[in-house]
């Protein structure tokens, strides 16, 4: 069965001057233009080909690789607009269409916008949605646990925080005092799972939890005092955006890797420092 809007691994059945064609089943062949036919290819050969549909509403194949596919979120650049909506660059010859009735609000040339990719069940077309809360899904229990690695795609601040889209499916928040360097819509991020809701939605930090993310700090913290020359002027009373910004971590996994350093007698806590014990 043919996948609109994916990738398909199909034959090639024959060639003509207007490029290959494709194998594609009970629909028929799928031409695949002779721009994306390479001088190594031969009817039998299995090619993997993206199939949508082109100016004339026909089935093709090509070896171009688009930004996105169908059911996938994605942060994309509108490239023009007329009057029946906009058309957004996803690296392929021929535009992503979002009609009017599925923009939040009236996207303008030049500027990016969140959507979700599917297939419209009336048209039978490849479009494009800003609209996407219908699209996001909860996760179901037991999927998600406390310190999974996930893919966060930034969605939208709030008061809050930063709603996310996690593993381009499921509902997420990173909230403001898991942020020290701040995201933007359309950034993807690696972040680990700090709790499973009981509505299943996910809060996210932007680092690894647990002690082993504190032993991996107390390490690059003495490498720090080295190069410093055995001072830094950081202590447990220092505000956790200077330590943010100077280290990339969070105060109390800063304090975790102090006090890691301090029990194995490696440095020695000050007023207004932090000093390497040199022995």
């Amino acid at each position: 069965m043919i996948r609109l809007g994916k990738y398909n691994r199909l034959t090639i059945t024959r060639f003509t001057d207007h490029g290959a064609y494709l194998d594609g089943g009970n629909i028929g062949e799928i031409l695949m233009p002779k721009n994306y036919v390479r001088p190594e290819m031969h009817p039998g050969d299995a090619v993997d080909v993206f199939v949508y549909l082109d100016q004339k509403e026909l089935l093709v194949g090509t070896t171009e690789q688009p930004y996105c596919q169908v059911g996938d979120f994605a942060f994309l650049e509108v490239a023009w607009v007329n009057e029946y909506g906009a058309f957004l660059s996803w690296g392929l010859m021929k535009d992503l269409f979002v009609p009017f009735r599925e923009q939040k609000m009236k996207m303008e040339q030049g500027r990016k916008y969140l959507v979700y990719v599917y297939v419209d069940e009336e048209s039978r077309r490849i479009v494009g949605t800003a609209k996407i809360d219908r699209f996001i899904r909860h996760a179901s229990p037991g999927l998600y646990h406390r310190g999974m690695e996930v893919d966060a795609l930034i969605w939208q601040k709030t008061p809050l925080g930063f709603k996310v889209i996690v593993d381009n499916r499921f509902a997420g928040m990173i909230y403001d005092n898991q942020i020290f360097t701040e995201p933007h819509s359309g950034d993807r991020l690696k972040a680990t799972v700090v709790n499973v809701r009981p509505d299943g939605r996910l809060d996210l930090s932007l680092q690894k939890i647990g002690k082993s993310k504190f032993r991996d700090f107390a390490p690059a913290l003495l490498e720090a005092l080295k190069e410093a020359g055995g001072t830094l002027p950081y202590t447990d009373k220092t505000p956790a955006g200077e330590i943010a910004a100077r280290f990339g971590v969070s105060k109390k996994t800063f304090k975790q890797a102090l006090g890691t350093l301090y029990k194995a007698r490696k440095i020695a806590l000050e007023d207004t420092d932090i000093k390497l014990i040199h022995r």
